[in-house]
C-alpha cells in the first residue's frame, strides 16, 4: 500500500469506491461519524482541534491527517495515540492485496499511496468502533477521495492558490471544488478568509440542500491575546459565548481554525446519538483547545537561542506564519532560515519572508529542495534589503544558523516549505536528515 505512487493516475473515484467496498467499510456507518476538513490551509490544526475536543467529550476519536513529519504512523490515530507498527503492518497487507486485485479493473487509472491510506484508515476506525472519524482532505473537494466518505459535516478552513492546474486559477474557482466534499443535506463551516466569498459559496451549496456557516459571520473570534506559550481568545456563536479559551497553538489563524472546529463538532453532535449537554461542550471545548499539539506549526524545537519551524508551504500560510511569529515572540533580532521545494513557485512565498527579515540563511533540504544558491539568487533580484548567506547542506546549516545566533544574539525561524523545516529540526536534535522518509 506504501508503496504506490503518491497520487494515482486518473480520476479516483471509482476506484476507491471500489476499494471501501473490497474493505468490507460499512459506507452508511462511515458516513454517519465522520467530519471532512479540506482548504488549503489548516486543516491539519483544525483535525488536531476536533479530535481533541472530541475526545474530551467522551468519544472515541479517529484522525487521518496528511502530510506525516517524521513517520507515515502519523497518518493514523485513535484517540490521538499514533498506530502502533504490528497494527500498521496488517492493515497495509489487507488494503495492499485488495488494491492487488484491483488493480487491473480499471484501465484509465491506477491507484495512489493517499487512497489506499484513506481506504486503510476508514478501515481501521471501523474496527476500532471510533464514535467519530476526522478525515483530512487531501488536494481537492469534487474529486477527492474523501468525498466518499459523504459527510454530513465538513469544514473548508482557508482557501489560497494552489495545485492552479487541477483546481482551477482562481480562488472561488477552488473554493467551490474544496466545497463539494460535503454530502447533500449536510453543514459546511467555512473559515474566516472564505467570508469574501459567501454569497457565491452560500448559493452554490445550497444548490444540494447544504447549510453554510462561515466564520466572521456565524461565528466570531476576539480578544486575541498571544504570547510565547499560549493564546487567549474569546468565541462567539449564535448557540452558545465562549470567554478567554486557551490553546499552545500560536496565530491568529489558529483560533479561526478552533472556531471552525468547534462549529463542525456542534453541527456533528446535533446529528448524533450522543447526548452532550452544553455545559458538557464547553468544558470539553476548554480541555481539548488547552490540550491540543500540532507539531510543525510555530513550533518550538529549542531554547538556547530560541528557534521555532513551521511547516507551511504556501504564500498565506508563510504569511500567515511570520505575523503569527512576530505576535507571539516579536518583530526583533530574528535570523531565518530558508528552504523551498523545487516544484513549488517560490517568488512570491521569499517576498513575503524578505519583507520581514533582514537576515536570511538559505538552505536545501535533501528531499525535494531547491539549489540554496538559487533560492539565494530569488531573494536577491527581490525588492528590499536583507543580508543574504548561502549554506546547501541542511545539517551544516543548522549548527552554523545557532553559531551565528548566539553570536549577534538573534533567534532563529526555519520557514519556507515542509522538508526543509523538518529535516532542520531532525539535524538540530542530532539525527540525520536523509533518514527521513516521505511520500
Amino acid at each position: 500500500m506504501f508503496d504506490l505512487p503518491k497520487f494515482g493516475r486518473g480520476i479516483s473515484l471509482a476506484r476507491v469506491d471500489a476499494l471501501l467496498d473490497a474493505c468490507g467499510v460499512d459506507r452508511a456507518r462511515l458516513a454517519a461519524r465522520s467530519i471532512v476538513v479540506t482548504g488549503s490551509n489548516g486543516k491539519g490544526s483544525t483535525c488536531a482541534f476536533l479530535s481533541h475536543i472530541a475526545m474530551r467529550a467522551g468519544l472515541r476519536v479517529g484522525t487521518f491527517t496528511s502530510p506525516h513529519l517524521l513517520r507515515i504512523n502519523e497518518r493514523f490515530r485513535l484517540d490521538w495515540c499514533e498506530i502502533g507498527d504490528d497494527a500498521m503492518q496488517a492493515l497495509a497487507r489487507d488494503v495492499s492485496a485488495e488494491v492487488r486485485a484491483l488493480e487491473g479493473r480499471f484501465c484509465h487509472g491506477t491507484f495512489g499511496a493517499f487512497e489506499a491510506q484513506f481506504v486503510a484508515a476508514a478501515l481501521w476506525f471501523q474496527r476500532r468502533d471510533a464514535d467519530l472519524c476526522v478525515f483530512e482532505a487531501g488536494i481537492g473537494g469534487r474529486l477527492d477521495a474523501t468525498r466518499l466518505v459523504r459527510a454530513s459535516v465538513t469544514v473548508l478552513a482557508s482557501i489560497d492558490l494552489e495545485h492552479t492546474a487541477l483546481l482551477g486559477s482562481q480562488l472561488d474557482l477552488i473554493a467551490l471544488d474544496k466545497s463539494d466534499a460535503c454530502a447533500a443535506g449536510g453543514t459546511i463551516v467555512h473559515g474566516e478568509n472564505l467570508l469574501p466569498l459567501q454569497e457565491l459559496l452560500s448559493t452554490y451549496v445550497r444548490l444540494r440542500d447544504i447549510r453554510p456557516l462561515f466564520i466572521g459571520r456565524d461565528a466570531e473570534v476576539s480578544d486575541v491575546q498571544i504570547g510565547p506559550l499560549h493564546m487567549r481568545f474569546s468565541l462567539h456563536t449564535s448557540f452558545m459565548d465562549f470567554t478567554d479559551l486557551v490553546t499552545p497553538l500560536q496565530g491568529r489563524f489558529q483560533a479561526g481554525n478552533a472556531a471552525c472546529a468547534a462549529l463542525a463538532l456542534g453541527a456533528w453532535l446535533s446529528r448524533s446519538h450522543h447526548a452532550v449537554t452544553p455545559a458538557m461542550f464547553e468544558k470539553a471545548l476548554r480541555d481539548g483547545l488547552a490540550a491540543t499539539q500540532w507539531p510543525g506549526r510555530l513550533e518550538t524545537i529549542a531554547h538556547d537561542p530560541l528557534v521555532v519551524i513551521d511547516v507551511g508551504h504556501s504564500p498565506d500560510a508563510i504569511e500567515q506564519a511570520a505575523n503569527g511569529l512576530f505576535e507571539a515572540f516579536g518583530h526583533e533580532n530574528w535570523l531565518l532560515v530558508a528552504g523551498v521545494s523545487a516544484d513549488k513557485n517560490a517568488t512570491y512565498m521569499l517576498a513575503i519572508l524578505k519583507a520581514r527579515f533582514p537576515f536570511i540563511l538559505c538552505t536545501q533540504a535533501h528531499h525535494k529542495g531547491r539549489d540554496a544558491q538559487e533560492v539565494a539568487g530569488l531573494l536577491r533580484d527581490l525588492p528590499g534589503e536583507a543580508e543574504i548567506d548561502v549554506e546547501p547542506d541542511i545539517a551544516a546549516a543548522a549548527q552554523r544558523s545557532v553559531d551565528i545566533a548566539r553570536e549577534r544574539g538573534l533567534r532563529i525561524f526555519v520557514a519556507g516549505g515542509l522538508f526543509a523545516a523538518v529535516e532542520f529540526a531532525q539535524a538540530l536534535r542530532g539525527k540525520e536528515p536523509r533518514a527521513l522518509q516521505f511520500l
